[in-house]
């Protein structure tokens, strides 16, 4: 029987149908001014996309930081066990997770079974999270398309001494004023991140292989300066921002059985 998992980050929110083990739909869509709502609609355009009735959904298991603003799920679990067991299940040799996310970051070291063993997170500040990363795009004047095209042509990197948003983007602006070419600009940017990042990973302990999710994943450069800064290669599931919505399906999976 189908389950779902719905993941409500400060950005974006994502839900996943399972049904016999196999992701069947999903659907990613702005989390706006109300998790509820986006809660909602995010679980809709997945069952449209499965072909399956809300009826037929058996267990729903919430996660995320709006995990709470989801009225109609049956449990609510964190998003480090989800991105855990998320990833695994889409990279059976994952045993490093790093998620960076709209608002915050996270380093989950796992087991073979996607169970969390160790995990550092950052959740005080945006720095070096998609939203920091926007504003630094918005400043270079492109988007993050654009973003990781201009720091992928760069041959070297403009230092970044803040990873403070407000102080960052004044650093971006000086070094444009100072007539730094931006794609060097857009580089020390993901050599800063890929920098703060490295720190989350070594407080938890490196173990290969690495995989990343959360919408930062889809910017190449970003990755590749945190492949370079790490030493080793940084995988990316096909969609890496369902997997905390895939976690949180799998988990409904066992407590749907558990309940037989």
């Amino acid at each position: 029987m189908p389950v779902a998992g719905i993941d409500i980050g400060s950005l974006s929110a994502e839900a996943v149908i399972l049904a016999g083990g196999v992701v069947c739909g999903y659907s990613i869509i702005p989390t706006g001014a109300e998790s509820r709502r986006s809660a909602e609609a995010a679980f809709l355009a997945a069952l449209e996309a499965a072909g399956v009735s809300r009826d037929e959904v058996t267990f729903i298991v919430a996660t995320g930081y709006g995990r709470i603003n989801v009225p109609f799920a049956d449990r609510q679990v964190t998003e480090i066990t989800c991105h855990g067991r998320g990833a695994v299940y889409l990279i059976p040799e994952t045993r490093t997770v790093i998620d960076i996310g709209g608002q915050d970051s996270k380093v989950i070291r796992v087991d073979s079974r996607g169970t969390v063993e160790d995990f550092a997170m950052n959740d005080k500040c945006a720095a070096g999270t998609g939203r920091f990363l926007e504003v630094m795009a918005r400043a270079l004047e492109t988007d993050l398309e654009g973003f990781s095209v201009l720091a992928g042509a760069a041959r070297k990197a403009a230092p970044i001494s803040s990873m403070c948003t407000v102080f960052a983007e004044s650093e971006v602006v000086s070094l444009i004023g100072q007539g730094r070419p931006r794609e060097e600009i857009a580089l020390g940017l993901c050599e800063a991140v890929a920098e703060r990042t490295a720190a989350l990973v070594h407080r938890v302990g490196l173990a290969e292989a690495v995989t990343m999710t959360g919408g930062v994943a889809k910017i190449e450069s970003v990755v590749a300066a945190i492949s370079r800064k790490l030493g080793v290669p940084v995988k990316i599931p096909p969609e890496p921002q369902i997997v905390g919505a895939l976690g949180a399906a799998l988990v409904a999976k066992e407590m749907a059985q558990a309940k037989k």
